[in-house]
Order: structure tokens, then C-alpha cells, then sequence
């Protein structure tokens, strides 16, 4: 059996008798005016951290959402889209599929304002979606893309890339991990379908989107996901795994690389009111600006008294450089 056959095996299972402790964490729930998410819905809330923020959903964006689960997040994406097949979700298990459906008709019931025709539920594959090309505003995935093995995560990223529309963003949440598994620990099928052995350090992750053309990387959040100890599985030592909230813009990929925003920000403390590189970077003095990796390696090798530029913090919230 396949690891890819053991993961739908373990979703089938989940969406016939929903598993509140399937992941370890769960998405948090949207507070807005007039939403309620049906306890079903949070029952089978199979994530690892949250994925779009709702500034990413102005002007009615047309949006995907790969890996349904109960269909949470796509309910609270159609809050912004309140348009017939205005969000599309996609997975590959009949039984969570069918799931979704029921639990839409539920969702009907409690909120007055949706109707399960928002959304457009298809079966397909996260290696060959059912989507036209250039044709989606927004893209996000939960917990999905650490389950394929590199090859296969190559082509996951490439089919979101190929679906969006310019300048459209694909938004993420997935386990990480500085630590290398053992080769037992990255064996085990089941850990793959729970998105564990498949994890992949922070850099080498960034690298999969923009070797695809993103040509901006945001990383929104990084936090604590879970351990795996000497007691409860293969490994000599204890493994630790952040999940990380990723954005990936399909931005034109600059010449001198992509902006990779992780947190970092300058700060200018000089005599004059602002510094201006004569790049596009102003920096109004004590004023921190946001800004991407690449900018901050720029303003470093200036080698200026009067500009400080901190340490990545792994939370970025938009504005700044680029």
C-alpha cells in the first residue's frame, strides 16, 4: 500500500467517524457578525494552525481549498463570497466529501445568509486539480502539503501556482521541522498521513514555492505544533515541530531574487529626519518599516551606525519594503 492509499484511508476513517483528536491543534474559529460553524464542523476541524486571514478575501475573491475536511474554512471563506460556486473545494475522499455536503446543509440551517451552492465541492487531486488555469484569487491548504514526498510536493505547489491568477496568493499552514527524522521516522506511512514524517525545515520549504515562480514568500506565524518523544515513537532523541503559516504570492519573480518576508524590520536612529536608499526603502528616523530578508542583507552591508535591523520574529502582518 501506497503512503498516499494509507492517507486516504485515514481520512475515510475520519470523515465516517470524525476524529476530534486526529490533528493535534486546531484551527481557531472566525468571530464575525452573523457566523456560526456547526459543532460538526468542529468536530472534524482537521488543520494545524489557521491559513487565510480575512484580509486576504476583499472584492469577492474566487477561492480554493484543497483537502475539505468538514468544511469549516470553506464556510467561512463563502462568508466572503456569497456567490454560486464562489469557493471551490477540492478532495480526493468520496466520504469526506459527502461529509461536507451534509454538514453544509446543517450550516444552512444556522446561518441565514449562506447557501450550500457557494460552494462548488469537487473531487480531485492535489497533483492534478480540476481548475482551469489563471482562474483563482486565493488558494489555501491546511495540513495537506507535508504529507507528499518531495517529487510529489513539487507538483502540489506547481498545480496551485498554475491555477492562480496573477498576483494571487496561496496560503498555507504545515508542520516544520529543523530536526532530521530517522529513516524509520520518515518510513512510516501514517505518520506521512498526519503530515508529521513529511516536514520539512523552514528554508527548504520557502525554496519549494519560489523554485515554483512565487516571488513573494510571507511567513505569518511560526508556533509550537508537537513533539515526537523516545516513548511513543522510532527516534532517539526528541523531535520538535513548529507549524508555520505561510503566504505565497505569484508575484513576477524579481531579478535579484524573491522577497522573503520573516519578520524583520530596520530601524533608523541617525541625525537626519529619514534615510532614503534611493531604492524604494525610506526610513522615517525611530520608525521600525517592515522588511523583506533581501532588503535587510542590502541595508546591512551598508554598514550604517544608525540603522538597526532585528532578528527574524517569524510573524509578518503585510506593509514595509517591496
Amino acid at each position: 500500500m501506497s503512503y498516499l492509499e494509507t492517507t486516504h484511508n485515514v481520512y475515510k476513517e475520519a470523515a465516517l467517524t470524525p476524529d476530534v483528536g486526529l490533528c493535534c491543534t486546531t484551527n481557531p474559529i472566525w468571530e464575525l457578525p452573523g457566523l456560526k460553524i456547526p459543532k460538526i464542523m468542529q468536530e472534524m476541524n482537521y488543520g494545524c494552525g489557521s491559513t487565510v486571514h480575512a484580509r486576504d478575501l476583499s472584492n469577492n475573491p474566487k477561492m480554493l481549498y484543497v483537502g475539505v475536511g468538514g468544511g469549516m474554512e470553506l464556510l467561512q471563506f463563502s462568508y466572503f463570497n456569497r456567490q454560486k460556486n464562489g469557493v471551490v473545494g477540492i478532495d480526493v475522499v468520496d466520504e469526506m466529501l459527502e461529509a461536507s455536503r451534509k454538514n453544509f446543509k446543517i450550516a444552512e440551517e444556522q446561518n441565514s445568509w449562506f447557501k450550500s451552492e457557494f460552494v462548488d465541492l469537487k473531487k480531485g487531486d492535489a497533483l492534478n486539480l480540476p481548475v482551469e488555469d489563471n482562474s483563482i484569487d486565493v488558494a489555501a491548504q491546511n495540513c495537506l502539503f507535508n504529507i507528499f514526498k518531495a517529487e510529489d510536493l513539487k507538483k502540489a505547489i506547481a498545480e496551485m501556482y498554475r491555477v492562480l491568477k496573477p498576483h494571487g496568493k496561496l496560503v498555507m499552514s504545515d508542520p516544520t521541522c529543523e530536526q532530521p527524522m530517522n529513516e524509520t521516522l520518515r518510513n512510516d506511512d501514517r505518520l506521512r498521513a498526519l503530515c508529521l514524517s513529511g516536514s520539512l525545515p523552514i528554508a527548504e520549504y520557502v525554496k519549494m514555492l519560489t523554485d515554483a515562480g512565487f516571488g513573494t514568500i510571507e511567513i505569518r506565524a511560526r508556533k509550537p505544533y508537537r513533539i515526537l518523544d523516545t516513548k511513543n515513537y522510532a527516534t532517539d532523541e526528541l523531535i520538535y515541530i513548529e507549524s508555520i503559516e505561510v503566504a505565497a504570492i505569484k508575484d513576477p519573480m524579481p531579478a535579484d531574487g524573491p522577497c522573503i518576508f520573516t519578520g524583520k524590520a530596520a530601524i533608523y536612529f541617525g541625525d537626519e529626519d529619514y534615510f532614503d536608499d534611493k531604492l524604494g526603502h525610506v526610513l522615517l528616523k525611530n520608525q521600525p518599516l517592515a522588511i523583506c530578508d533581501k532588503t535587510a542583507g542590502d541595508l546591512k552591508a551598508l554598514g550604517r551606525e544608525d540603522i538597526y535591523i532585528s532578528e527574524s520574529t517569524y510573524h509578518y502582518d503585510g506593509g514595509g519594503c517591496c
